[in-house]
């Protein structure tokens, strides 16, 4: 019964690491200026464009980036409860398994 608790510890650890080794998504950075629209130059506002599709593509990123965290997320709570439950019906079934043996053993002993 210990060495389940063991390896039950041990998933529950090694779904906590997982989740932190994967929860690097990259809050995108907002431009730093918005040019003033009434004395810019051109080559300036072709800048500021260039930034903002490049800062909406790192915002889409992002975005995706939680979508696949929350995924991992649920998959580990999903597995996390799964070994609960495992666990459970484990120890449930070496608890019945002993009381049933020793009333084995008392069934033989009556001979």
């Amino acid at each position: 019964m210990k060495l389940k608790q063991i390896k039950l510890a041990a998933v529950l650890s090694f779904a906590a690491l997982s989740f932190q080794a994967h929860a690097e998504c990259t809050y995108p950075k907002a431009p730093d200026t918005i040019p003033d629209g009434k004395t810019a130059s051109a080559p300036e506002m072709l800048a500021a464009i260039n930034a903002f599709k490049e800062y909406n593509e790192q915002v889409n990123a992002f975005g995706s980036c939680l979508d696949e965290e929350t995924k991992k997320v649920a998959n580990m709570q999903i597995k996390t409860m799964k070994a609960k439950k495992v666990a459970a019906a484990q120890e449930e079934l070496e608890s019945r398994a002993k009381l049933f043996n020793e009333q084995v053993r008392a069934f033989k002993t009556r001979g």
